[in-house]
């Protein structure tokens, strides 16, 4: 997927393949229980599933963020899916694979909503209200698209929704600025 605010294009080319086992001793080398597997889109990678596996095996808490273009069936029912719908302004809307919405869990999943203008807050809502997602998932989330929207604007938005939704923020860009990679 191209998102048009997409803040990981330098996943689209280059990197090296690095066998699974050194993968999990970096890991291993973090001291943390909790992993996120993300960049760009993880289930392109051929071996991700295996991945996803080997660290649920070894005890770790495992997110996956995903684009939500690729299904997710495949994945290891031990890790928790955080899906991103895409909305119209993205560019990318039509690629959603919609059974994915079909198969979050409650108790685990979540969906995310990234909100560029006032025609993704709709489209976002009748996907929330269509797939019934405030039941179907642990959280929806909604997030402004970085520089694109007034985030008191979106938070009216979400406060008079009514909806059993919240509001998050690409905290990663207030921090360490919306250039820096890999944080």
């Amino acid at each position: 997927m191209r998102c048009a605010w997409c803040d990981s294009e330098y996943t689209f080319t280059g990197g090296e393949h690095v066998e699974i086992e050194k993968v999990l001793d970096q890991v291993r080398s973090f001291g943390c229980p909790l992993v996120e597997v993300t960049g760009g889109e993880p289930l392109a990678q051929q071996e991700s599933l295996r991945l996803i596996e080997k660290l649920c095996d070894s005890g770790y808490e495992v997110l996956i963020e995903t684009g939500g273009f690729l299904p997710i069936s495949g994945v290891d029912k031990r890790a928790k899916i955080i899906l991103d719908v895409k909305c119209p302004a993205s560019g990318e809307a039509a690629r959603n694979h919609w059974q994915n919405l079909q198969c979050l869990r409650p108790d685990m999943d979540e969906v995310k909503f990234v909100i560029a203008d006032q025609d993704d807050w709709f489209f976002a809502r009748s996907i929330i209200e269509q797939y019934k997602l405030e039941h179907r998932t642990k959280a929806v989330l909604i997030s402004p698209a970085w520089d694109m929207l007034s985030l008191e604007e979106l938070a009216n938005w979400v406060a008079k929704s009514g909806l059993n939704i919240r509001m998050q923020l690409q905290l990663h860009k207030y921090i360490w600025g919306p250039e820096v990679k890999g944080v």
